[in-house]
């Protein structure tokens, strides 16, 4: 599926329609180039979950960790961002394994750094710039 966006609150609010085909367990990809709108579309899944916390890219951090809600039950929102690892190596010193669970959803922006450590199929979200600029063009496969 092809979606375009206008501005960056029309990147959330597909998030949020995205959300509502997510269930626990789920691993997202987020492939695009820097300012492409992953960030602005991950605050969007957040708030579909309910996320009441402040959303921010983990550039610096490499995962932030939200709590939300699916079907009134705790559910735990990872974010990575491993645009600054070095190796996929680096991974595996985080336990990055452990956060891909069955009460949790992934959502990984660079996610080819992560692909040996995922073991289950990816949801891909590929982010381009569209020709206006504040314009944005998300493609989304199953």
């Amino acid at each position: 599926m092809r979606i375009f966006s206008k501005s960056a609150e029309d990147t959330f609010k597909q998030g949020e329609l995205f959300s509502k085909e997510l269930e626990p367990g789920d691993v997202i990809g987020l492939d695009g180039d820097l300012g492409t709108g992953k960030t602005q579309f991950v605050k969007g899944i957040c708030s579909g979950f309910g996320v009441n916390e402040v959303v921010n890219s983990p550039t610096f951090i490499i995962v932030n960790e939200y709590s939300g809600k699916y079907r009134n039950k705790e559910l735990k929102i990872y974010h990575f961002d491993l645009y600054r690892l070095t190796s996929p190596g680096e991974l595996g010193t985080l336990g990055f394994e452990e956060y891909i669970t069955e009460n949790s959803i992934c959502l990984i922006e660079w996610p080819e750094l992560a692909e040996k450590y995922l073991g289950k199929p990816v949801k891909k979200v590929k982010f381009s710039y569209g020709k206006g600029e504040n314009e944005r063009e998300i493609e989304i496969n199953h």
